[in-house]
């Protein structure tokens, strides 16, 4: 109730997101979280519209994550046209009926799969410094030297909230997916506008990409070289490790904490 803000609910239920976190400004849906207190134990529920993600304990025995959705719309299918049974297949809206019921479990386990996910970077008993500690010390990997960490710098945590979204957690994220959030998309040169252009104004616009690009392969370098994040085999991809969900989860609470709540701690 306190970490996940409505961005974080849109995700889990597979809505996508602006590069900015934030959410689409067209979007004029509700999106709603409640805890409730029940005779078998206590309900969290957060909606989006009809579809619903619930997470209760029954009895204080066992923790139970359930995702419903009531409202199909947004949501796609790989089938063929009900006019058309017999024709090729495509990526169609899912429909109400049990017809889509194996996609609809499909889309509810990976909703799922990403709230736990989510939960499992929010409880740790280990203390901040333990977790910190090590990340602000300079490393050496294959005698090149990383410096440490900047947890509490700006940009370092806006680079921990980019490579921490959830949306990267099953097919991860690339060097301009990190650009985009860091520095913003950087205004289009395509045909159209590049010939009214001068020449070096053109040449900038690709340095300066080139520049942001180098930047930003320093900063996973160093988050890799951490064991913050991991690349993925044969591809320009990387994934946030186990101890790096761990590490960005209680850096981003702790800089979002109150100093009250930091005292009490």
């Amino acid at each position: 109730m306190e970490t996940f803000r409505s961005p974080d609910v849109l995700r889990f239920l597979g809505h996508k997101l602006p590069a900015h976190g934030g959410v689409h400004g067209k979007y004029a849906g509700e999106v709603l979280s409640d805890l409730k207190q029940r005779p078998e134990g206590m309900c969290l529920r957060h909606r989006v519209e009809r579809n619903r993600i619930k997470m209760y304990d029954k009895f204080g025995t066992v923790l139970r994550v359930e995702t419903t959705l009531n409202d199909p719309k947004g949501f796609q299918v790989y089938r063929t046209k009900q006019d058309a049974p017999d024709g090729p297949k495509e990526w169609l809206p899912m429909r109400k009926s049990v017809a889509d019921l194996a996609r609809r479990a499909e889309l509810s386990q990976s909703a799922n799969a990403r709230y736990l996910e989510a939960l499992g970077r929010l409880d740790t008993d280990a203390p901040l410094s333990t977790l910190t500690d090590k990340l602000c010390r300079p490393v050496m990997v294959r005698k090149r030297r990383h410096r440490g960490l900047r947890p509490f710098e700006p940009e370092e945590v806006r680079l921990l909230e980019a490579v921490s979204r959830g949306e990267y957690e099953i097919a991860g994220f690339c060097n301009r997916e990190v650009r985009v959030a860091l520095y913003g998309e950087l205004e289009s040169a395509d045909q159209s506008t590049a010939k009214d252009k001068p020449r070096s104004e053109m040449s900038e616009h690709v340095a300066e990409g080139r520049r942001q690009a180098s930047r930003v392969s320093r900063k996973l370098a160093m988050l890799r070289a951490h064991g913050l994040i991991k690349k993925i085999p044969r591809t320009h991809r990387y994934l946030v490790t186990a101890e790096g969900r761990t590490a960005i989860a209680a850096i981003l609470a702790a800089r979002k904490a109150s100093p009250r709540q930091l005292a009490a701690a």
